[in-house]
């Protein structure tokens, strides 16, 4: 019997199972990424929906370090999914924008590298958006 192959691939990623709701970048730093959730938003959450999703909005034009805005982004989706739920939980939806409120905190209080004047304001209005 021989043994199996290995194989490289140089080229690009190669991905073993499924990757529905999946997005990725390969060597490109300069890639914007957005995405929409078409799901309904629950009863009582339409005002926080419009927040976050505007937030996401002006996400890329705000100055955040790379870093910085992929944590945003990534807090940011994860509000959206727990208030697309049926019947959000509110411990959840309380955990998610605390999450979301602290990728934005180290920007707003100028802790993070490169951050700008621009960013920190943004930041710090955004943070309040949240809070109200």
């Amino acid at each position: 019997m021989s043994e199996p192959r290995n194989e490289h691939h140089y080229e690009g990623p190669v991905i073993h199972g499924g990757v529905s709701n999946t997005q990725f970048a390969w060597n490109n730093e300069t890639a914007t990424q957005n995405q929409q959730v078409n799901g309904e938003v629950a009863a009582g959450y339409e005002a926080l929906a419009q927040r976050v999703a505007e937030l996401l909005r002006q996400l890329p034009e705000a100055g955040l370090a790379q870093q910085d805005r992929e944590d945003a982004e990534a807090a940011a989706g994860e509000v959206l999914e727990v208030i697309t739920q049926p019947e959000p939980e509110a411990g959840r939806v309380r955990r998610a924008l605390a999450t979301l409120r602290g990728a934005l905190v180290p920007v707003a209080s100028g802790v993070a590298a490169g951050t700008t004047v621009g960013a920190q304001e943004w930041a710090r209005a955004a943070i309040e958006g949240l809070i109200a």
